[in-house]
């Protein structure tokens, strides 16, 4: 196996491992054992588990962006990206440990600050440009500040995240988002908007009535 295939198996394994249990309770060891390889080999693409982290993250980030940029292209109007945006987040939330970004903020702060910069530059823009491309379409409300309702929205995304506010003991992350989101959607929507989107969700899972982040 080449270099670059060893280290994209570590990233992928790594990636499960974290989305799965958190970041802090993975140790180099778990990550090891769970791909059949030894520390050493760890080590050969990664100086500490630190280094590991910022990897993981910023492929992580890329993989999203792709996709949010995947999906905005495809949306015919700003309800139908949301629509998808929200199937898409669902089952990666479904997989995601609550304490993920409690662990990167506390204890790996150059990852942390990657996501940072991530939700500030690039999740801010998409939410802009979907509330506004939503307003000229007629399907988001014409009198909405879209610069602080995108800023609202940022927080929203971290807050399910934070043990202090939702104990993972009593709340599913999933859950949360799905709330949360709904009720940031609905304060944009006009009647068209509203209708629309309504119909899509019918369409795509009829099943399934209840959406999250963008």
């Amino acid at each position: 196996m080449e270099l670059t295939d060893t280290k994209s198996k570590i990233l992928r394994g790594a990636t499960e491992l974290f989305l799965r249990y958190g970041i802090r309770s993975v140790s180099m060891d778990n990550i090891a054992n769970h791909l059949g390889v030894s520390k050493k080999t760890l080590y050969q693409f990664f100086k500490d588990k630190n280094e590991m982290v910022f990897s993981v993250t910023e492929a992580h980030l890329l993989r999203d962006r792709e996709e949010l940029d995947q999906i905005a292209k495809e949306a015919k109007n700003a309800v139908e990206e949301m629509v998808k945006l929200s199937a898409c987040l669902r089952q990666n939330f479904r997989n995601m440990n609550p304490s993920l970004l409690f662990d990167l903020q506390k204890y790996h702060h150059d990852a942390w600050n990657l996501w940072i910069q991530y939700k500030n530059e690039l999740i801010r823009s998409q939410i802009v440009r979907s509330i506004n491309q939503g307003k000229e379409e007629g399907y988001f409300r014409a009198e909405i500040n879209t610069d602080i309702i995108s800023i609202l929205r940022l927080e929203t995304i971290q807050l399910p995240f934070d043990p202090a506010v939702f104990p993972k003991d009593r709340y599913e992350l999933t859950d949360v988002q799905m709330q949360i989101f709904e009720h940031f959607l609905y304060g944009l929507f006009t009647e068209k908007g509203k209708k629309l989107y309504e119909k899509y969700k019918q369409k795509i899972n009829p099943q399934e009535n209840s959406t999250i982040q963008l």
